[in-house]
């Protein structure tokens, strides 16, 4: 027996099963997807995040060829939903329903993840862009944004305002902008920012800065007075309201959200992906959807480019955290 062909022949059986490996592996990508996607959404079934991640999938799975199943994993700003996500194999049939939260916030606002926001995860397309307004109780004696600014310098101390929570975007946003106009004012966290806007509607607390969808029923019935809008432009939906930036220059805050996938999830499953969702948020149906939210459809993004923007909003948010002194757990 020629023992001196043993490694030779593992050596090439090694080779011969790498091959197979790659060619399966290209097998799968070139019939991607072949069965259901799992999408994994890190709140309660029914809630705004929950409606805004629907309104993304029918358009996709249409284009993808097959159902994305929406997965609710609510619990700690997030971070339960992240962690379930993070730990899926990179096979592509995980997605994960991302936000400047579990993304941007929560590693500056949470001492200890058991997952990481950027390692962990593929940035696969951004999906929305929501905008806060800035709301006062009706008693306050304030019509517009500078008359805000100058009554607060005038009262340091004596105005409080309201948010969804320690650490959620209505309260780093209004930290934001403490910040922006050197005023003094005193945070009140509820428990939800439902709660918050009755309590604002109430007169109970003097001011909040929120998101649109969750403010928008005390808009409506005007029992609130809303003074500008956190966008760097105007909205269509609400052209008559000013931009904060018109007082404050600069100033530019928005919630989003976007689609994300385990990290070494194959390139070519991504970029199907993202044509995928991209494509959807292009139907004008779609578009009126999250109008009628208070959301618009982000600009069209690659892959690299959603990273690049996430990397940005990382250290804007993160720094606004660390500036507000909250932390959780």
């Amino acid at each position: 027996m020629d023992h001196g062909n043993g490694p030779r022949l593992t050596r090439r059986g090694a080779l011969a099963a790498g091959l197979m490996l790659a060619a399966g592996g290209a097998r799968a990508q070139a019939t991607y997807p072949d069965r259901p996607i799992r999408l994994v959404v890190p709140f309660l079934a029914g809630g705004g995040g929950d409606t805004l991640s629907r309104l993304a999938t029918g358009p996709a799975q249409a284009r993808l060829g097959q159902t994305l199943v929406v997965e609710n994993r609510p619990g700690a700003g997030g971070n339960v939903g992240a962690e379930v996500a993070a730990r899926a194999a990179p096979d592509g049939y995980t997605l994960f329903y991302g936000t400047n939260g579990t993304h941007a916030i929560n590693e500056a606002l949470y001492p200890r993840l058991n997952f990481r926001p950027h390692e962990d995860f593929t940035p696969v397309a951004p999906l929305s862009r929501i905008v806060l307004v800035v709301l006062v109780k009706r008693e306050l004696p304030v019509e517009t944004l500078p008359a805000l600014i100058a009554w607060l310098k005038a009262n340091p101390g004596k105005a409080s305002y309201g948010s969804a929570g320690n650490g959620t975007t209505g309260h780093i946003a209004a930290e934001m902008f403490r910040m922006a106009a050197g005023v003094d004012i005193l945070h009140v966290p509820y428990r939800g920012n439902a709660a918050a806007m009755t309590d604002l509607a109430a007169g109970r607390i003097d001011m909040a800065i929120e998101l649109i969808p969750a403010a928008f029923a005390a808009m409506q019935n005007a029992a609130v007075r809303t003074l500008a809008v956190t966008s760097a432009t105007p909205l269509a939906t609400h052209p008559n309201l000013p931009t904060v930036a018109s007082v404050l220059p600069g100033f530019q805050v928005s919630a989003w959200d976007g689609i994300f996938a385990p990290a070494g999830t194959p390139e070519p499953m991504i970029a199907r992906l993202n044509a995928a969702f991209s494509e959807g948020l292009r139907q004008e149906s779609v578009v009126a959807a999250l109008r009628a939210r208070g959301a618009e459809p982000a600009p069209m993004m690659s892959p690299a480019e959603f990273a690049a923007f996430i990397a940005t909003e990382r250290v804007r948010w993160g720094a606004a955290v660390r500036a507000s002194g909250a932390q959780l757990g």
